[in-house]
């Protein structure tokens, strides 16, 4: 019998008793990095984390080793490191093709696998099939973010195949946690459904969304890490619950104590003109990703970390993000240019 793992946290599952790895996280402090250093900490798993320092408010995991220098300084990140080197290397910040490049070059020879954080965004955008495979074509014309991650992986496998790089690419979709809420207008659109103004919501609500908590994912992703069958290939990790966009709405307004909101429907194309660019998330990212119905397939994981499944629903989700909301007064921020924008929006639906 495997005897437990030192360190692992209570409530681990007899199947996550693995030998502790040596683990470097590019980041950390981010939604998804948070939860899956402390899963990886809770597993017994050797954990640095390098970052520049700066408060996200997430602090890192007890128990995980902390290296502060900026990894757009490669001089910097050699001299930290020194000789050190890992299992696995996971990287949450790289975001365009010269800074997965220079992740590359850094860690080149010293990590087994170097694990790539693109987005499930990147899959063909309309999809003109569900649910959505690894196999699935990468091509979204909508959104430079979702290119510039496909650029990335296409620079990363074309330097697998050639010189054996050990690249694993992990694709997740809309991952949440507490401090994260789903909808267009974050805060402000609670804060419209307890006032009783009416909330706009793109398309006519119908089209289907999958939303991940974030230690959800830390359990899939976490199980990747060191895994040699992994390396050259890509994942998708997200939840198996989606829930069309009306019913995510009405979830956030039930827990926020709004039995009936008024919901209003709008064309995602015209909130994305009548926003002109002023509100960034409102334009590539709402043409590009939300206004598109996302169903995935995740088999591929689940086949290669079997314990893995997504055992928070969105209903309880949402709970703990307004409840979380609700204790931290400071950060129940209300948009003016989004409360305008909304007005203006539902002036025009009903026209």
């Amino acid at each position: 019998m495997t005897p437990p793992v030192p360190g692992a946290g209570p409530g681990t599952l007899p199947e996550d008793t693995v030998a502790p790895r040596n683990i470097l996280f590019i980041g950390g402090t981010g939604v998804i990095s948070a939860a899956a250093a402390d899963r990886a900490v809770a597993l017994g798993h050797r954990l640095t984390v390098l970052n520049r320092g700066q408060s996200s408010g997430r602090p890192v995991q007890e128990g995980a080793e902390v290296l502060h220098a900026d990894v757009r300084d490669p001089a910097a990140v050699r001299e930290v490191l020194g000789g050190r080197e890992f299992d696995a290397v996971a990287d949450f910040i790289a975001f365009t093709p010269d800074q997965a490049r220079a992740s590359m070059d850094l860690f080149r020879g010293r990590t087994g696998q170097y694990v790539f954080i693109s987005s499930a965004s990147a899959y063909q955008k309309p999809p003109t099939l569900l649910p959505i495979l690894e196999s699935t074509p990468l091509k979204n014309p909508f959104w430079q973010y979702s290119r510039n991650k496909i650029a990335c992986e296409d620079l990363l496998f074309e330097a697998y195949r050639s010189e054996d790089f050990p690249v694993t690419v992990v694709r997740p979709s809309h991952t949440y946690d507490r401090t994260r809420i789903a909808m267009l207008g974050g805060w402000t659109d609670i804060h419209r459904m307890r006032t009783g103004e009416p909330v706009v919501v793109h398309g006519d609500g119908t089209s289907l969304w999958t939303v991940t908590h974030s230690r959800d994912f830390a359990k899939a992703f976490v199980g990747l890490l060191g895994r040699p069958q992994a390396v050259g290939e890509s994942y998708t990790i997200t939840s198996d619950e989606f829930l069309p966009w009306n019913q995510i709405y009405r979830l956030f307004a039930r827990a926020a104590g709004v039995p009936e909101p008024e919901l209003v429907h709008v064309a995602s194309e015209t909130i994305a003109a009548q926003n002109a660019g002023q509100i960034p998330e409102l334009g590539p990212g709402l043409l590009g990703d939300r206004s598109h119905s996302v169903v995935f397939d995740n088999a591929k994981i689940k086949s290669l970390v079997p314990g893995y499944a997504a055992s928070i629903p969105f209903a309880d989700g949402a709970r703990e993000i307004v409840q979380w909301h609700d204790a931290h007064p400071d950060l129940q921020v209300v948009n003016p240019k989004f409360m305008d924008l909304s007005d203006r929006l539902v002036r025009w639906a009903r026209r």
